[in-house]
């Protein structure tokens, strides 16, 4: 039996990473390459589709790009000069083949392919309606919706069937999409995940975070804008926003904890913020200690910050081994718990007798702050102190992020004093959403237009709800839930 690493199955992950290229000779390669940038942004699957002028060409693969789009045969497979890629992490269930992207279509104006980042919050309502009037969809993915929104929508021309069909859903996206017209980019009108433009030579790219750039070469652009298309033909750009402007809310989490560390935002190093964030929790929640340590990878760069601000040497506690893949195989339990100390163990002679500050970016069901903490205390750690470099994690995310039903989160079952004793610690404490904004650069939040979407902490979100106000049965709440935008 396969199963995901036990350090690893208490995170909020991002479901999927976008690229895209377009005028670039063998493209397929150059999102090959990125998608191996954005591989932590989705790790279930892959998928590439190129262009090449007179005909699609589609490669889909279970699996890490690593081992499925690094062979020659697969690459050459897919011709063109203009071509997208995915990377996914599915919510729920067996990743199935049909759910991978890009997904394709040929449609009475030709062939048209999209990947998609995000999640469209009222998909389920259109896609019954789009079945009752004689859709017949292919996949449980809600991106499949706007394909058929285009096929059915009755404009003239295939950009403002396009419109049309992003006009009708809600939620979140970016999109890159090919047609044998060119390419288009866009995220949704509060920007809610993230798109950025690039220029390598003449050619344009499109990708999930900057960090992709830097990997292909590509010289950073600009971000695209919340509520624009960006469209490429004939090597042309141009840009237009169909939309009534909205003040943007990017999700605020792609700072605690989605994006590479290496990538920039806003014209900011992720770094440099998750640092801040860290300087932060330590001004908000101080301990008297001995060290501070990260919980590897993602609390590395706050607990640098914590440490530094607070005057408290940091250490590498945990060590974790790199050579431990997401699966591991579990013949039974006593082998599964010997199994958490392949990938994370206690740094003994380091922590012995010492009290010590454990920094993390989140905590979700607290089943792996319950572990790192146990470590610690077998290690012969005198105390034990928690600093959380996110706010508690209270709502379910329903914009293309993995997260458990409210029910199962620990902030949502506990108040603080609770959540202290179910991870065993001497304290824990969060950094406050004031803070948060604060090492954002931000006074604070606003009440009435927060910069962010911050609703898996606030519970305020800045879209309507439609599937999941109308979802009520257990079966209705599972197709919700498989959704892998």
């Amino acid at each position: 039996m396969f199963t995901t690493h036990p350090f690893d199955d208490d995170k909020l992950r991002e479901e999927c990473g976008i690229f895209g290229v377009s005028g670039a000779d063998g493209a397929a390669a150059l999102v090959a390459l990125g998608l191996h940038a954005l591989q932590h942004r989705g790790q279930e699957a892959a998928g590439i589709c190129s262009w090449d002028g007179a005909m699609f060409h589609t490669q889909r693969a279970q699996g890490h790009v690593a081992g499925n789009f690094d062979r020659p045969e697969v690459i050459e497979s897919l011709p063109g000069a203009t071509a997208c890629g995915h990377v996914r992490y599915s919510t729920t269930g067996e990743t199935s083949n049909r759910n991978i992207q890009p997904l394709y279509a040929e449609l009475a104006s030709g062939g048209f392919a999209v990947a998609h980042n995000g999640n469209l919050s009222n998909a389920m309502r259109l896609r019954k309606d789009l079945v009752r009037t004689g859709s017949i969809f292919q996949s449980t993915s809600d991106t499949e919706v706007i394909i058929h929104l285009v096929a059915t929508s009755n404009y003239r021309t295939l950009l403002d069937r396009f419109i049309d069909a992003l006009k009708q859903v809600e939620g979140a996206y970016s999109l890159i999409c090919m047609t044998p017209e060119g390419m288009i980019a866009c995220r949704d009108p509060l920007g809610i995940r993230p798109l950025v433009m690039g220029k390598l030579g003449d050619a344009y790219i499109f990708a999930s975070e900057t960090v992709a750039l830097d990997v292909v070469g590509a010289e950073f652009v600009r971000e695209v804008e919340p509520g624009e298309l960006v469209i490429i033909s004939n090597g042309e750009l141009r840009s237009i926003r169909p939309f009534a402007p909205l003040s943007p809310r990017p999700c605020i989490f792609e700072w605690v904890y989605f994006s590479r560390p290496d990538s920039i935002s806003e014209d900011r190093s992720i770094y440099s913020v998750r640092k801040a964030i860290g300087a932060e929790l330590a001004q908000e929640n101080a301990v008297e200690a001995d060290l501070v340590i990260p919980v590897p990878d993602s609390g590395v760069p706050a607990a640098i910050g914590y440490a530094q601000a607070s005057g408290i040497p940091f250490e590498l506690g945990i060590i974790r081994s790199h050579y431990v893949g997401r699966t591991f195989i579990q013949p039974g339990d006593k082998v599964r718990h010997l199994g958490v100390k392949l990938k994370h163990n206690a740094n003994r002679k380091l922590i012995e007798g010492k009290r010590i500050v454990l920094v993390d970016d989140s905590i979700v069901r607290g089943t792996t702050s319950l572990k790192i903490v146990q470590m610690m205390r077998d290690a012969g750690a005198a105390e034990v102190h928690m600093r959380i470099a996110s706010p508690p994690t209270r709502h379910s995310c329903f914009y293309g992020v993995d997260t458990p039903e409210r029910a199962k989160l620990l902030a949502a079952k506990y108040d603080l004093a609770g959540m202290t004793d179910y991870i065993q610690a001497d304290s824990l404490a969060f950094i406050s959403i004031d803070g948060l904004y604060r090492a954002l650069g931000e006074a604070n939040r606003t009440a009435v237009r927060p910069k962010y979407c911050d609703a898996c902490f606030t519970g305020d979100y800045p879209t309507p709800l439609t599937d999941q106000d109308e979802t009520s049965s257990v079966d209705q709440f599972a197709v919700l839930a498989e959704r892998v935008g």
